[in-house]
């Protein structure tokens, strides 16, 4: 299956669960492909067809990204360089969960969660400490049995009764000895909360970009650049702002269309800064901010009252 039509399967699923979706972007390298939402879940996808694509460049932006927006990072592939993804394994790659294109639809479609997940050593599933404990107690059988049933150490026992992952192998002739389940489900949204690593400064965009992100600081603002996505940084103050700074080759009404589709999506809202002289004040809702108009703000409030009046 081609990556265009493996996106499209993604995107047809998603908006058969209830998930509302950002328009479809034919950008290319950018950090995300799929904009999702539905209630408190907030999905941002990449969708591969050989997951050794993602570089740990792509992965450290999404997670950013994912974070500022109090989403959840997932990519979608069909094989690795060992071959095709297995179905029911979450596999991960600097720090982002990664789903084979069919464990994807049985989470999501048929509410069937993995429950193994991919690591150094093999594959490996989370064990339902309490439940091992009881059925151990019930049964009066001692630490040395289970070690020897298990074909571990009697330390190693001990670990998976304070909640530590056991290989598949282990967990199953731990189950067969005791007669319960004892395997819990893999929620491939806990993932680490850290932030990727950020750029240390603006002197990878073009100067337009670099003013506009220098005057920002300057005004008390946040600023997170990205570099894959459809807007150049996130502005954070009293609010968090989508920033598109377009550049002389982009068309600033295609710009503002696909910033304001992901920031509705996104539950944020989007601003542009825009070089070239034009004489409106916003696109479908996104306010414009003119470089002669940001270089003569010198008040936060100044440029947060021009937004807001912006906005209807």
């Amino acid at each position: 299956m081609r990556r265009g039509e493996l996106i499209d399967e993604v995107r047809e699923l998603l908006a058969k669960t209830g998930f509302y979706l950002s328009e479809r972007h034919d950008q290319r390298g950018l950090t995300f492909d799929v904009v999702a939402r539905r209630d408190d879940l907030l999905l941002l996808i990449k969708v591969l067809q050989n997951v050794d694509a993602f570089t740990k460049e792509n992965a450290d932006e999404l997670r950013m990204i994912a974070t500022t927006l109090k989403g959840s990072p997932l990519v979608i592939g069909e094989r690795s360089g060992g071959g095709p993804l297995e179905e029911g394994v979450i596999y991960s790659r600097f720090g982002v969960p990664i789903l084979s294109r069919r464990t994807f639809t049985e989470l999501f479609e048929e509410g069937v969660p993995p429950f193994m997940f991919s690591a150094p050593g093999g594959l490996y599933v989370r064990l339902d400490a309490e439940a091992l404990q009881a059925a151990r107690a019930e049964r009066g059988i001692s630490l040395g049995t289970l070690a020897e049933v298990a074909g571990v150490s009697r330390r190693t026992i001990q670990m998976y009764l304070e909640g530590m992952s056991a290989t598949v192998d282990v967990a199953l002739r731990l189950e067969e000895f005791l007669g319960a389940p004892l395997v819990m489900p893999v929620d491939p949204f806990s993932y680490s909360k850290e932030t990727g690593e950020l750029l240390r400064s603006f002197e990878a965009f073009e100067r337009f970009e670099r003013d506009v992100f220098r005057k920002l600081e300057a005004l008390g603002y946040s600023v997170l650049p990205t570099v894959r996505s459809p807007f150049e940084a996130f502005a954070s103050r009293s609010e968090t702002l989508l920033t598109g700074v377009p550049t002389r080759a982009e068309r600033v009404d295609e710009k503002a269309r696909i910033v304001t589709d992901i920031s509705r999506v996104v539950e944020r809202d989007a601003v542009l800064f825009v070089e070239i002289y034009t004489r409106r004040h916003s696109i479908e809702g996104t306010p414009l901010i003119q470089k002669d108009e940001l270089r003569r703000i010198r008040d936060p409030d100044e440029i947060e009252d021009l937004i807001e009046e912006r906005r209807k």
